[in-house]
């Protein structure tokens, strides 16, 4: 089983957790920018961008007493041609990155653009470029302009749908000579399970229920990607545009039919994103969803036609674990809407409880493949450890065992057929983590002396993974010893 030899090899980040720079080159501040680390988190589902109205209004009169890890980063603004060469040893091909919203438009409604921020990433793409490391762009990851979520309550409002088209087409105007691949929205369907984080909503301000409120926030997305994934054909021809879901394998916890039956809807809903990017409407399925549990959704002027553009040329996914599933669906799903999974026997824990699960990476990719036909962009995996830095070094036996046998089980799922562009690792060099917004969940292959105060050098080390991901790219999968 072996690779195709233009596969793309690489790893990913997101600026809110990695760039850093937050009050330099005319940025503005953005929802994430108010989230305070929570330490380490083991376990549970508290998430540190997860903010209510009461929360966000504390952190924001006392933000200069706060330990608000978002706005450092792990400072790619200041390092990144360290970054992209250490990049370029490795051998990556790829590198998936976000831009950040409001370092374009630091309150999103401004008539132009920010010159230093466009420039700005000019140079990262310029200096890609020069190590032949092809970039892969998302246009939003966990982020939106502060100023749009109080006045607008974020995505919940369809005037978002216009700000943030405007955005879009400004970066492909902008770089279309520079990116050739483009992910609208990172883990879209994350906008039903942190509404704060994902789309700077306020649940409690809307004059809706929670869960009406986030799959209105979630509407518009879909919308405002159709309204993109247009311009890009017409505009940008030969670059490629998907969109992001965050993807795990669902199993019955027992062979019950109900458990059964139970496990095929949840996929469904875990998949119903891309039925609507691929073919363009609402499956019956998701408005009897609607409809059973009483979602009220203002829909888009003209949402039906929208939709009907052009589809997606690309499935982007993130793919960290399995989970198992009940006969009651609601009792498996904590308050905020997360599936809360029993325990698999059968697999191995990560530090933070997710389940290891390579196996299912292959059932994933072969699904996905079978039921849309399009070629698949696996844009994060990882493993998030406690790593023990010691006189410059960091033995991760366990990261690469984790990647290994993830790496075998694509190759499984390409030798059944499946078309997969590019494997892009999570953290490839560490970052802040969205989990818990602390540093001491690592995935990185390279190591950034920070903790989780923002105390420590951000210099830079290779992992024993660094060496053993060098080996696989350069073998192209072939050598994973």
């Amino acid at each position: 089983m072996t690779f195709p030899k233009d596969f793309l090899w690489g790893g990913a980040t997101a600026n809110a957790q990695y760039e850093g720079g937050y009050n330099e080159g005319g940025r503005g501040l953005s929802q994430i920018d108010f989230c305070e680390c929570i330490g380490k988190n083991k376990g549970g589902t508290e998430y540190s961008h997860e903010l209510s109205y009461e929360r966000y209004l504390y952190n924001k009169e006392h933000q200069d007493e706060m330990n608000l890890p978002f706005r450092r980063g792990t400072d790619f603004y200041h390092r990144y041609k360290e970054d992209i060469a250490l990049l370029a040893e490795m051998g990556a091909r790829t590198f998936r990155m976000s831009i950040s919203w409001s370092r374009i438009y630091p309150t999103g409604e401004e008539e132009e653009p920010n010159r230093e921020g466009l420039d700005f990433y000019h140079r990262v793409f310029q200096e890609l470029r020069s190590h032949n490391i092809e970039p892969l762009v998302t246009m939003v990851h966990y982020e939106v302009p502060i100023a749009l979520v109080e006045k607008y309550n974020g995505w919940e409002s369809p005037k978002t749908v216009e700000l943030f088209v405007r955005y879009g087409k400004t970066l492909i105007d902008e770089y279309k000579d520079e990116v050739k691949y483009w992910v609208t929205f990172n883990e879209v369907n994350w906008s039903v399970v942190t509404p704060y984080g994902a789309t700077g909503v306020f649940t409690e301000l809307s004059k809706k229920d929670r869960l009406s409120c986030m799959h209105q926030a979630l509407h518009h997305e879909l919308i405002a990607n159709a309204l993109l994934v247009k311009y890009c054909h017409q505009v940008s021809p030969d670059a490629k545009i998907g969109v992001m879901v965050g993807k795990f394998e669902i199993y019955p916890l027992t062979p019950n039919p109900l458990d059964v039956a139970n496990a095929y809807k949840e996929a469904r809903l875990n998949t119903f994103y891309f039925d609507v990017a691929v073919r363009g409407f609402y499956p019956a399925y998701m408005k009897k969803y609607y409809q059973d549990y009483q979602i009220r959704i203002d829909w888009y002027e003209n949402y039906e036609e929208i939709l009907k553009g052009d589809s997606i040329d690309f499935l982007a996914i993130s793919y960290y674990n399995s989970n198992v599933i009940t006969a009651d669906i609601d009792s498996a799903r904590s308050k905020d809407n997360i599936l809360v999974s029993p325990d698999n026997p059968y697999l191995k824990k990560t530090d933070w409880g997710g389940l290891i699960d390579p196996v299912g990476f292959t059932i994933t990719l072969e699904e996905l493949y079978d039921k849309y036909q399009k070629p698949i962009f696996v844009v994060e995996n990882g493993l998030g450890a406690f790593d023990e830095f010691k006189d410059g070094k960091v033995h991760d036996d366990y990261r690469i065992v984790f990647h290994r046998e993830h790496v075998k089980a694509m190759q499984k799922a390409i030798d059944d057929g499946v078309e997969v562009l590019g494997y892009t690792t999570w953290g490839i060099v560490d970052l802040v983590s969205a989990s818990g917004g602390q540093m001491c969940k690592r995935y990185g292959f390279i190591y950034v002396d920070a903790d989780d105060d923002g105390k420590g050098s951000y210099d830079r080390y290779r992992k024993d993974s660094f060496y053993w991901y060098q080996k696989c790219i350069a073998s192209d999968g072939t050598d994973l010893d």
